[in-house]
């Protein structure tokens, strides 16, 4: 029997309704060997595996908790094209034909989750639709903007403005103005998906070591040694995919992220009068806010919603309250409505909102900071890294070259500062 030695996937309504298993994942002990070692089993690491296994490779995967233990397993499952920051941001570092270049790939992320699903048959309740929804008539005149400046300048046409009863057609709340309808966006069961690609990864050859910590990469050298407290990997390349849980693995990759906590809730299963009068076509939905909300239906049509945020490690204050209180404002029809689950768990945000890739030397590549809109790209991120490490790094350094700063205030005042930062933001969205 293999003892735990990490830590465990926490309760939530996605651990409650695993529909994938894995071949046995022991905990490293002793020493390995392999063409690539990964670090980190979320989307990320678990895609990555399984791309470079496809191509031949051999490659162990090191988890310090279970497969799907960070944001991977625990997010909004909202899959969607884009970043989680503006295009405009892109474009002013990276110029717009770069610019262009990442927007198609992110479309492209969106297309490769359903390949995968499809390929490797992961049950995951994988659903078409996205709402982005605005609150104020300032968002109303930002999502006109947008939707314009979207088919302008980069020729994306599958955005439908929604207000009236075209939006009531899609979400049954008079909390929003307005709304725009992307049908390329949508939504899953992420744990699910995740096990998923770590069990095809399996399948493929890749061997998985759960509840084994990365504590020291020895760098400088090929091959490279990974350390965890109880073997060693030696291996030609190294992917690391940790994300918000790299700690001080990699201090030069940890002052460019920073932890930010979000709080989701699954309520009891709703009945069909109660769906209809909710998300009647069973679409993924967020608001506009920067502080936003986000919610779907489950595959047994509970709704799954997140919001709330905390970037000093505590829990905000009344959580369980104002988030009950929100959902039964949004929708009265659901007042009193059972909440059978309630989880967080922390995603990685960079100071720009961009995804940060890159390499550490010749043979260390990293992938990090999605800010909250990890779900798909996450994925496309393995296949550019398996690209990369195969020498076809054209795509991957697309991104790479995207510019990146550390967090101001050092180790002890960068996070106040956030904190402070976010504050004005929220602010802004009451007004």
């Amino acid at each position: 029997m293999t003892v735990a030695t990490g830590p465990c996937r926490p309760a939530s309504y996605y651990n409650a309704s695993i529909a994938v298993s894995l071949l046995p994942t022991p905990s490293l002990s002793g020493d390995s060997k392999a063409d690539v070692c990964i670090i980190g089993g979320g989307v990320t690491g678990c895609s990555a595996a399984l791309h470079l296994a496809e191509r031949g490779y051999s490659v162990v995967l090191l988890e310090a908790g279970e497969i799907g233990y960070g944001a991977s397993g625990r997010s909004g499952g909202q899959i969607l094209p884009g970043l989680g920051t503006e295009l405009d941001v892109v474009e002013k570092a990276l110029g717009l034909e770069r610019a262009w270049d990442i927007w198609e790939m992110s479309r492209e992320s969106v297309r490769l989750t359903e390949q995968l699903i499809q390929r490797h048959d992961i049950p995951c309740d994988l659903t078409w639709g996205y709402v982005n929804a605005a609150i104020k008539p300032r968002h109303v005149r930002e999502l006109h903007a947008f939707q314009e400046a979207m088919a302008r300048r980069y020729d994306y046409h599958s955005m439908t403005f929604l207000e009236g009863d075209t939006l009531r057609e899609r979400v049954v709340s008079d909390a929003y103005l307005a709304g725009l309808y992307d049908a390329e966006g949508g939504h899953l069961h992420p744990l699910n998906y995740t096990l998923g690609l770590a069990r095809a990864a399996q399948q493929a050859g890749v061997v998985i070591h759960e509840h084994s910590a990365a504590i020291h990469v020895e760098r400088g050298q090929q091959p490279t040694r990974v350390i965890t407290p109880r073997g060693q990997v030696t291996a030609d390349f190294v992917v690391v995919a940790a994300n918000a849980y790299l700690g001080g693995l990699l201090p030069e990759l940890s002052g460019r992220i920073m932890r930010a906590a979000n709080y989701i809730v699954a309520t009891e299963p709703l009945n069909e009068d109660q769906a209809a009068r909710v998300l009647p076509r069973n679409d993924a939905l967020s608001d506009t806010n920067f502080v936003l909300d986000y919610y779907r239906l489950s595959g047994d049509r509970r709704l799954i919603y997140g919001g709330e945020v905390s970037y000093d490690g505590r829990e905000p204050r009344a959580l369980e309250s104002r988030m009950d209180a929100k959902i039964a404002r949004l929708f009265p029809v659901l007042k009193g409505t059972r909440i059978d689950y309630r989880w967080g768990g922390d995603v990685a945000i960079t100071v720009n909102r961009a995804p940060d890739f890159g390499r550490l030397g010749h043979n260390v590549f990293y992938a990090q900071g999605y800010s909250g809109h990890g779900m798909s790209l996450a994925g496309l991120a393995g296949r550019l890294l398996s690209d990369a490490i195969a020498g076809q790094a054209e795509r991957f350094d697309v991104f790479a070259a995207m510019p990146h700063r550390r967090f101001p205030g050092g180790r002890w005042l960068r996070q106040p500062l956030l904190v402070l930062a976010t504050n004005f933001y929220k602010l802004r969205d009451r007004l």
